[in-house]
């Protein structure tokens, strides 16, 4: 059933046209967003809006304006963090520049609002509110991330104040605009929210899992990638913390590691030495176990069976 929902997006997406010059601006956006991907954000959307009493097509240029912001995001981030591969290729800054990059991304971001303008106009203040305040906490959350890279000091609860922001907001948004499209009261609004944005945090520790322990031609991108950049994921502030309690140094040795596939074969073992994964698996449990507390709190006539559906997909991955 979620293909339905994946369908209507990717066709929307494939007669989607950008303009043809200058070359530079939209050609890599048109490989970009060829590049594919899980289209979450956009079926989220259209899963509410019907949830919600309104048609998926009723949503799809809202739905769709999600997926381009959140391409947008990703083109920055890959800057930001030197990434050399999405989803199995190369990045745009890679493939072209980092000036091309930044400025293609930027177009991405105005055609996001460009198409939020096409939905009902009794709508459209709500949803750029919304999206106005998403669209800010998520560069928020980048800065936290980059801010990260030079802190020593980087707690749990910060890093979990950090992935809200930069990554599970966008869900909640997406969701919301779902509602917000089909007319669902203030306390729907909110309890749908909160559902998104506690499976958008589960949703990213378990990439954070998946980035050490995925299948490396499912994941589509560098193993280890974090470990290799020295990311203070909850993985690695997880381990920092056992190993403080332990007085073990050997997390300290593995960080200066100059042989970076050595570094990540080593600190993939010691994570479940000590048992880093099993700790981190209670909190990814804690915000899924929150997520669906909310979902239950959601009221509404329609079934629930295609977000659960989708919950189960999400968790059930090795992308």
């Amino acid at each position: 059933m979620l293909n339905f929902y994946t369908q209507k997006v990717e066709s929307y997406l494939e007669n989607y046209r950008l303009p043809v010059s200058p070359v530079n601006l939209y050609e890599p956006l048109v490989y970009f967003l060829g590049l594919g991907g899980k289209r979450l954000r956009p079926v989220l959307t259209l899963i509410a809006a019907e949830l919600g009493g309104k048609s998926a097509d009723e949503a799809l240029h809202a739905a769709v304006s999600i997926e381009l912001f959140h391409n947008f995001s990703l083109i920055h981030d890959d800057i930001m963090d030197n990434a050399p591969i999405r989803r199995g290729l190369p990045t745009v800054h890679e493939k072209w520049n980092s000036n091309i990059a930044i400025l293609s991304g930027d177009v991405l971001l105005v055609k996001a609002y460009e198409l939020i303008s096409k939905q009902n106009k009794e709508h459209i203040p709500d949803l750029y509110h919304l999206f106005n305040k998403t669209a800010i906490e998520v560069c928020e959350g980048q800065q936290m991330d980059m801010d990260f890279e030079i802190r020593e000091d980087v707690t749990i609860e910060e890093y979990i104040a950090m992935i809200r922001l930069k990554t599970s907001v966008l869900l909640g948004c997406a969701l919301e605009f779902g509602f917000l499209i089909s007319n669902q009261s203030v306390e729907n609004r909110k309890n749908i929210y909160d559902f998104g944005v506690n499976l958008g945090i589960a949703f990213q520790i378990q990439d954070d899992i998946l980035d050490l322990y995925g299948d490396p031609d499912k994941v589509g991108k560098q193993v280890g990638g974090d470990v290799r950049a020295n990311k203070k994921t909850l993985l690695y502030l997880t381990a920092e913390k056992i190993c403080k309690n332990l007085n073990n140094n050997k997390l300290n040795i593995l960080k200066g590691t100059k042989d970076l596939d050595k570094k990540v074969q080593e600190t993939s073992a010691f994570y479940k030495e000590i048992g880093v994964l099993e700790e981190t698996q209670k909190y990814l449990n804690y915000y899924y176990d929150s997520a669906m507390k909310y979902l239950e709190l959601v009221e509404v006539n329609s079934s629930k069976d295609n977000l659960h559906q989708m919950v189960n997909y999400l968790f059930n991955r090795q992308s």
